[in-house]
This record gives structure tokens, sequence and C-alpha cells, in this order.
């Protein structure tokens, strides 16, 4: 083990190694309670769900500590499986709906299109077409798309529906007006009261920089439910098993006749390209934290093969039935206590595998817990804001543009779309008035033609 994973060269031990994949573990375990309830509304079997998330996260994790030995864990992604949901339940009042079986096939298309740009290294090429300010603002706009999840899950955000009822779809209403959409949630309801609780207690650990904060928190959420009774531990536990049920698994679970038919080919795309950059931030920052990249040709190599490890992953979490699989950043905390091999990645995995004995226990996990997980998530992705130079517009512009529309029009693809155009837009106007020199690749040119194309043909639906 110590020579397989290169520990003395890597100035580690298997005790340090053990220590921060647990670390790890605990500090992403959150996604185990999250995923089923996120995934579940669209008509996927929460216990199947949570078997795939335990099952993808920890044959995955694996797979990257043993080939590619490096300490970075792979799971179902926040943002992503929002994005799954978001489009199969948008779809339900439409004359075309989208199955989950259509959702999961366009994943896992996804996953073989990663597949091809990783072999063909295409894949960095687009990461270097991209600017900076882009890829942080779809960060950003991921986070606040996540946040709006977790207070409409909560009913902190709820919708005056005496109000709304009254204004028609795709209609504007005056400025002065005096309708009100969107409005804050009664402090009579439970759920906001526990989600409030959530968010206290998860914000207090991290200041106190505990590790694995947003786990105890929805922990000690739970604890306090069950207590006051706001959580019926028969109902939760209903139909749940210590020994996972495979049978429950959606594997294989796919619809290509319908993914052609409805036309998911924006789906494909905006899954494809959110985990593109996605997965690029994470590799290179944990990268750089753990060392690695101290020699550029190595750290090089190696962070290539991880984004084949994780182009796989794509493709395998849809095929056991769960929305995309994707680094996670949370991966930091594991390095920082001292992970530098793929041994952390081992031990990690195994401790998802693990948890598919407990999934009772996490069935107890309120609503309200995981929606305060979800508003802080969108409090950690917020951060890469502190990146975007908006002193500039040519790049605060499409930025603004980019983290503003991902919630607001509830769509990741309106986000990146409006952001990739009007870079392109701007940054070719200052570049031929001499108001500046900026770089527009030719692949962003064909992103930008093909987005128009899009939006004209299809009226942005």
């Amino acid at each position: 083990m110590r020579s397989f994973f290169r520990l003395k060269e890597l100035g580690t031990n298997v005790r340090t190694e053990f220590m921060a994949g647990l670390t790890t573990f605990m500090t992403m375990a959150y996604i185990l309670a999250v995923n089923p309830i996120i995934l579940t509304p669209t008509g996927l079997d929460w216990t199947g769900v949570f078997i795939a998330t335990a099952l993808a996260a920890g044959i995955f994790t694996i797979a990257m500590g043993v080939f590619v030995n490096f300490p970075v864990a792979l799971a179902p992604g926040m943002g992503l499986n929002a994005y799954f949901a978001s489009v199969v339940l948008a779809s339900a009042a439409t004359d075309q709906p989208i199955s989950p079986a259509m959702g999961l096939t366009a994943v896992f298309i996804s996953g073989i299109i990663f597949i091809i740009l990783t072999v063909t290294q295409i894949r960095q090429m687009l990461i270097t077409a991209v600017p900076d300010s882009l890829k942080h603002a779809i960060t950003v706009g991921i986070g606040l798309f996540i946040a709006i999840i977790g207070l409409k899950n909560s009913g902190l955000m709820t919708i005056a529906v005496s109000s709304f009822s009254d204004i028609k779809a795709n209609q504007f209403t005056p400025v002065t007006g005096n309708e009100t959409v969107i409005q804050l949630g009664s402090f009579h309801n439970e759920t906001v009261v526990f989600t409030i609780i959530a968010i206290a207690l998860i914000a207090i650990l991290m200041v106190l920089r505990v590790p694995g904060a947003i786990l105890f928190g929805i922990i000690g959420t739970t604890i306090i439910a069950l207590l006051t009774g706001h959580v019926n531990i028969s109902d939760a536990m209903e139909g749940k098993t210590w020994f996972p049920d495979f049978g429950k698994l959606n594997f294989w679970d796919f619809d290509f006749a319908g993914v052609f038919e409805v036309g998911l080919i924006s789906v494909i795309l905006t899954f494809t390209f959110v985990e593109l950059f996605d997965t690029f931030g994470t590799l290179v920052g944990t990268a750089n934290r753990a060392g690695i990249m101290k020699n550029p040709e190595e750290g090089k190599k190696r962070i290539g093969k991880a984004m084949l490890v994780d182009a796989v992953a794509v493709g395998g979490g849809a095929m056991l039935g769960t929305s995309t699989v994707t680094a996670y950043v949370e991966s930091s905390s594991g390095i920082a206590q001292g992970g530098r091999s793929g041994l952390t990645a081992v031990f990690t995995g195994l401790f998802f595998l693990a948890s598919l004995f407990i999934s009772p226990l996490i069935a107890l996990v309120p609503g309200s817990a995981t929606a305060a997980a979800l508003i802080i998530v969108g409090v950690l992705m917020m951060q890469s804001v502190k990146e975007i130079d908006f002193s500039d517009m040519v790049y605060g512009i499409p930025a603004f543009l980019t983290l503003a529309l991902m919630p607001f029009t509830y769509s990741i693809a309106n986000g990146i779309s409006f952001g990739i155009v009007s870079y392109v837009l701007l940054a070719t106007v200052a570049n031929a008035s001499g108001k500046g020199k900026y770089k527009v690749h030719w692949l962003m040119w064909i992103l930008a033609v093909l987005i128009v194309l899009r939006y004209v043909l299809m009226g942005g639906e």
C-alpha cells in the first residue's frame, strides 16, 4: 500500500490518509441525504437514488484513488442534480413531458461526450476558450440557483398565489403594479423554523471551522426535529431496510428514443458545459492545494487522468440511476487534513460504500435540514464572485448576465448562453474600436452562433 500510493515520496502515511479520507467523507456526506430529496419529486424512487448516490460516490472515488493516485472524491453534483430535477418537473405541464429515464439518458450521453472530449484533448481546449470571468460567474450562478431551490423547498421563499394567479405566463407586468410574486414565508410554518435552525447550526459550526459542518448541522437539526415530533419516525422509515435493496436501483433505466423525440440536445449540452468547468476548477484547485502542481508536467498528466475518470463517472452514475457525478471541491478539506495520495480517496470511497447500510437513518433527515444545506452550499459557491473583475465591463456585464439569469430564469443554460454571446459581442466591439485587446477564441464564436440559432429557432424554450 505504501509503495503503490507512494506515501513516503508524498510525505504522508496510512494514518494521515485515513483521517483525511474520513474528513472528506464527513464534509460531503450530506449528499446522501440531499440527493434523494432533490431527485425523488421527478418520479425516481428514494431508495434507488440513495443506493445510486452511495454506489456512484464509492466506486468512482475509489477509482480516482487507485488509477490516478489523486486525493479527490466524486459524487452526484449539487446544481446539476437540481437542474436535472427542474428540467423534468418543468416539463410536466407541457405537451412533451420529460421522464426521469429521459433525464438519465441525457446525463449518460453527456458522459459519452465527455469521454470523447477528454480523449481527443478538446476538453482542455474548451477550458482555455472561455474567459476566467465567465467560469467564475458560472460557479456563482449555480450557487444562486441552488440557494433558490433551498429557499423554495424550505418555505422561506414563497409565491403569493392570490396575486400571481392573475398574471398569465410570459406576460409583463407594469413596474408600478402591486403584484407580489415572491415573498417571505410564514414563521408559523414548522419547516421554515427548522430551516432557520439548521442554517444557524451549520453557520456556527463553519465559523468555528468544524470539519463536516454541513453534515453535523444536518444531524443536529434532525435530532431536534425528532425530539420535538417534527419528524414521524415510523413514516420516515417506512419501506427502508438496513440492507440495501438493489432491486430498487434504476440500473440502465434509459429512454434513447424519448430523448431524440422530445429533443433534449440543449439539456445534454448544458450538462456537458457546466460539468466541464466545474470539474476543471475543482481538479486544478485541489491539485494546487495538494502540491501536485509543483511538478507541472506530472501534475498535468495526473489531471488528465483524473478528467478521464471523471468522464467515465458521469456515464457510470447515470447507469446506476443518478444525476451527473462530478469531482467535489469539498475534497480540499481532506487535503487540509494532510491527504496527499489516492489512498485518501480510497478511504473516502469505502465510507460511502459502508453508508449503504444506514438508509433508514438517512430517511429521518427532514427536508428543512437539506434545504438549509442547499442554501449554505450556495454561500460557498458565491465566494467565486471576488474573482470577477466587474470594473471591466467587457468581463463584468457577461459575468453579471450569467450569474443573474441562472436563478431568475430558473435555467443554468440561459445564464451560460447569455454570458457567452454577450462576451463575444462586447470583446469584438472593444477590439474593433481600439478600446482593448480581448481574446476571443474561435470556439467561442462557434458556441455563440449555435446559441443564437438555438434561441431563434427554438424560441428559448
